[in-house]
């Protein structure tokens, strides 16, 4: 027993710190007042805003009201579904009728996600995701950032570190767009690959649904933090590293993005994720918590915690379908994403 009291504690301590850096993700997410704030400094910011609101909120959402509300409740009073509401009669002799009523209303119903639901999400998905962007940029500027933001170190030595390690980190010229655009490339992949994970994970009997939402948290967590991350030109091995080092903290901060859509519809979290993850794009842009990345990974809060390899099926399966293609430097790609 006494040989056990050490790891006891050492278990604690660690429970403790995970659960510290969680609620410290939980408010990060939550701080939205910031998000005003960044509106009021930036007039393109909110005009952006605003159109995604009224996109995703007022037309998305707001047609999804109209068809639970009025159209449905509408065929129901034109086609009924209950021999009460054509005849007194007992026993009903519109049974027939009844059945044709009922594949006129769900034929009704499947024209309207036809020729309006469908085509709106598939314009509003695309739409959206350039505006997600310049959201992230605009908020980005209202900050005062622009290119690389570097936390200013508190000792010269550091200092000294600091600019070695970006200095070596990038590439100019020819050479640095290439690889940009293979961390690019292979960031879609990864994160494609992780998606199917999430899905995946929805099937799996009585842990399956814990499983989900903890995935799903790191999701949204890491599309959160990608627009700052591109602004401030961090290598995509240095995301994946300070990310997977600090697990606790990111899904903390992805949990409230989950909370309000992992228990409606599809169709209807699409919508609400739509209006809200702007307002968690900008929180993660006005996020001061993570700034440490700059600095050496010893200095990393999270990583008294050890580090956990959330995206290690999805980077061995991407790196397996990138072998596969008939690409000349393959070590290359493994420089690009050096795990």
């Amino acid at each position: 027993m006494e040989a056990m009291k050490p790891l006891m504690k050492l278990c604690i301590a660690k429970l403790k710190q995970g659960t510290l850096l969680w609620l410290e993700g939980f408010k990060e997410a939550c701080y939205l007042h910031r998000v005003v704030i960044l509106c009021l400094r930036s007039r393109k910011l909110l005009i952006r805003t605003g159109q995604c609101f009224l996109l995703n909120g007022f037309i998305f959402l707001g047609s999804m009201i109209v068809l639970n509300s009025v159209v449905i409740p509408m065929l129901f009073w034109i086609l009924p579904d209950q021999c009460s509401q054509i005849s007194t009669q007992v026993p009903c002799s519109f049974g027939g009728i009844l059945k044709l009523y009922s594949v006129l209303r769900l034929g009704l119903i499947q024209l309207f996600y036809v020729f309006w639901f469908y085509p709106l999400y598939m314009f509003s998905l695309i739409l959206s995701s350039l505006w997600y962007n310049d959201i992230a940029k605009f908020g980005f500027a209202a900050m005062g950032r622009s290119g690389s933001s570097v936390v200013e170190p508190s000792s010269p030595s550091e200092t000294l570190t600091a600019q070695s390690t970006v200095h070596t980190e990038r590439l100019a010229g020819l050479g640095g767009v290439m690889v940009g655009i293979g961390e690019q490339v292979f960031s879609v992949i990864l994160l494609s690959f992780f998606f199917l994970e999430v899905f995946a994970t929805g099937f799996i009997p009585y842990v399956g649904k814990a499983i989900n939402f903890l995935l799903l948290s790191w999701m949204y967590a890491y599309y959160c933090f990608e627009y700052k991350w591109n602004f401030s030109e961090v290598a995509l091995d240095k995301r994946l590293d300070y990310f997977e080092s600090n697990w606790a903290f990111f899904a903390g901060f992805g949990s409230p993005c989950v909370l309000a859509i992992f228990f409606v519809s599809p169709l209807v979290s699409y919508g609400v994720m739509a209006v809200l993850f702007p307002l968690f794009v900008l929180a993660a842009t006005c996020s001061g918590a993570e700034q440490d990345i700059s600095f050496p990974r010893r200095k990393w809060r999270g990583v008294g915690l050890g580090r956990l390899p959330i995206f290690y099926a999805a980077d061995s399966l991407s790196l397996r379908v990138l072998s596969l293609l008939p690409l000349k430097p393959q070590d290359k790609t493994q420089e690009i994403k050096a795990h």
